[in-house]
């Protein structure tokens, strides 16, 4: 039993584009429709977070804020950097081209980058709360090496969620079309016995999606919710003051992204794990799945708008920079132009005037 033949991370069936039957004017519209959101968020992705890497590793002081941002653009733009394969791969639905290596490191660095995404924005979720809750302390005890730490545990349990994509990724060519799947028995622990097959599948999935759906979206969604809504009764009072509700139209929109584009991923996969005793929820699967997974990568376009802008002091060093490396492109004259590289004054993220520039 083959479970995936998409490399996309999400759980999607391998009736993506179901071969027994010509597929419907409905399924190819939401073929067509995913193939567009891949490409979109592919370029919106490189640009904005290849931007704020630029920024925020080479034009901004190393402050706690920097380091956790570097860190988030990272994560997304090595994400959507995968996506010309997944494209490809959708393109060619159900056959997966690049063999069975790539299947496996393809997959595995996908979940990666996807779950060290997720667990940077609850890292700077917290961090931001903090810096709003207790400024004192948080000016004392914040310092780039500890947020370098929280982003390297971060990255740790990333890996850990890429690990069972690795080991159960597998391949395997029939009439001529290559399936890059999960094959849960890799190591033929049951034989010949489909029975035990389907049994062991079933259990090592719903532990997959589960564990995915736990530890990688139920969590991260609670820690980052409770977080801004602490900071926005902390903020509730000052806003009063200033006429100002901005802070929390963007507060709600990260909730509301993070949401929104990783709930659809989840859902797909508890639907794909209740196949194996509702075969007929599989119908829905061709439909749902690359709508489901585009959207997750829209999240790793969004990221650079809702949390880099949030910033004061990232929104300075963008607009400063920028005019900066345009005059130093555009200039014909040899003499040195002033540049900005140490020049933002950075408040530090734990003071009052930061959350005000929100």
């Amino acid at each position: 039993m083959m479970e995936n033949s998409s490399v996309l991370p999400s759980n999607a069936s391998e009736s993506l584009w179901p071969t027994d039957s010509p597929p419907s004017a409905i399924h190819q519209a939401f073929w067509i429709t995913s193939l567009i959101i891949f490409c979109l968020a592919f370029i919106l992705g490189i640009t904005g977070n290849g931007l704020v890497i630029w920024v925020a590793g080479f034009r901004m002081a190393r402050t706690v804020t920097t380091v956790l941002f570097l860190n988030l653009a990272s994560a997304d733009f090595t994400f959507t950097a995968f996506l010309p394969f997944i494209i490809v791969n959708s393109a060619l639905q159900p056959h997966w081209p690049f063999g069975w290596l790539l299947c496996k490191l393809i997959s595995s660095m996908a979940v990666f980058n996807m779950f060290g995404s997720v667990f940077l924005l609850t890292l700077i979720s917290l961090d931001r709360c903090v810096s709003v809750l207790w400024p004192v302390w948080a000016r004392n005890h914040r310092t780039p090496c500890r947020a370098a730490l929280g982003a390297a545990g971060a990255w740790t349990f990333a890996l850990a969620f890429s690990v069972p994509t690795f080991i159960f990724r597998n391949t395997d060519t029939e009439d001529g079309i290559t399936f890059c799947y999960f094959d849960f028995d890799p190591w033929n622990e049951t034989g010949d016995d489909e029975e035990y097959y389907d049994a062991l599948s079933e259990s090592r999935h719903w532990s997959l999606v589960l564990s995915r759906l736990i530890l990688g979206f139920v969590i991260p969604f609670l820690i980052i919710s409770v977080c801004y809504g602490l900071i926005t009764v902390r903020l509730w009072s000052r806003m009063k003051t200033i006429k100002s509700s901005r802070p929390f139209k963007i507060l709600t929109a990260v909730v509301a992204a993070f949401f929104l584009c990783w709930l659809p991923h989840h859902v797909v996969g508890i639907i794909e794990a209740s196949t194996y005793l509702h075969a007929h929820l599989a119908e829905v699967l061709p439909y749902l799945s690359p709508l489901s997974s585009s959207l997750a990568f829209v999240n790793s376009c969004l990221n650079p708008l809702l949390y880099v802008f949030i910033c004061r002091d990232f929104r300075e060093g963008l607009f400063r920079s920028l005019p900066a490396a345009l005059e130093r492109a555009l200039s014909e004259e040899s003499a040195p132009t002033v540049t900005t590289d140490n020049s933002s004054t950075l408040v530090p993220p734990a003071t009052d005037g930061e959350t005000q520039g929100l």
